[in-house]
């Protein structure tokens, strides 16, 4: 199936973060070639509107999901794809709100599902993210500039040619993904029993492989990821980590988020029995 600029929608899900989304959809805007619409879903985000007010880009769709203390992302990523699929998309780019996307992103994706339409079972594509230093101004946030500050992550794969390359599905990252609703919705989407931060993007990796589809990495349809403040390991979200990595083990048998658990253990926040890792404080 050839895919289409026109028949890709991005999508971006949001919980503040408002002067990144601002950044994005400046970008989003400037897209060529445009995307058939940018579905952007709110998480328990009364802040939202405003900012999309302030910047109006004629595709946008805002759509508001429920929530409580701890995010549905992957639910608020299966609403934002299911929403783009009613509005007519054929194939979506989600894009992290933190994510400036480059300027021909949706035509790259575009190409690359096409490309790998041929392929057994469903794909999955993951574009280049380029990761931006703290403190550049407003001014510097420019694609020459951003290329030059901003630095691969060294466990995402740069192919040396336009070819996607096939990557390892426990490498999935949902910051900057292609994929067609059709594959999309032969995977399943995302588990919505993950909730709050950690393990639902690994675990649709593992349902990807699951119904014999693969995730190929691209080095084309980037992104620039802006910085903001990270823990490492992430202590704030140790409970949903824990929650989500035990609900992983029970479905597929092993533990992601090894090293988050491990060093959590190493500090006294959790341990780990013979009903799996529980939270000591």
């Amino acid at each position: 199936m050839s895919v289409e600029a026109d028949d890709m929608a991005v999508v971006t899900i949001v919980h503040g973060r408002h002067e990144h989304l601002r950044r994005q959809l400046a970008a989003v805007a400037a897209l060529e070639p445009q995307p058939r619409l940018h579905v952007v879903v709110g998480m328990g985000d009364p802040g939202l509107p405003e900012v999309l007010t302030a910047n109006p880009f004629p595709l946008t769709h805002h759509v508001d999901i429920a929530t409580d203390a701890r995010l549905p992302l992957a639910a608020a990523r299966n609403t934002g794809v299911a929403e783009a699929a009613a509005h007519g998309a054929t194939a979506v780019a989600l894009l992290d709100v933190d994510c400036i996307p480059v300027p021909s992103l949706v035509g790259d994706y575009a190409a690359a599902l096409s490309m790998l339409a041929a392929q057994d079972g469903p794909a999955v594509v993951s574009g280049r993210v380029w990761y931006l230093p703290e403190g550049l101004s407003e001014a510097e946030h420019t694609v020459p500039h951003m290329e030059r500050r901003g630095a691969d992550n060294g466990l995402r794969v740069v192919p040396p040619t336009d070819d996607p390359v096939r990557g390892d599905p426990r490498m999935l990252w949902s910051l900057n993904l292609g994929a067609t609703v059709q594959d999309w919705e032969a995977v399943g989407g995302f588990d919505e029993r993950y909730v709050g931060y950690g393990g639902e993007d690994t675990d649709f990796g593992q349902r990807l492989s699951a119904a014999g589809g693969h995730m190929w990495w691209t080095r084309n349809a980037g992104a620039f990821h802006q910085w903001h403040p990270v823990s490492k390991p992430p202590v704030e979200h140790v409970a949903d980590i824990v929650a989500n990595a035990n609900l992983f083990f029970d479905t597929w048998g092993w533990y992601p988020m090894d090293g988050w658990l491990k060093e959590f253990a190493r500090r006294g926040l959790v341990e780990h029995g013979s009903s799996g890792w529980r939270l000591l404080a």
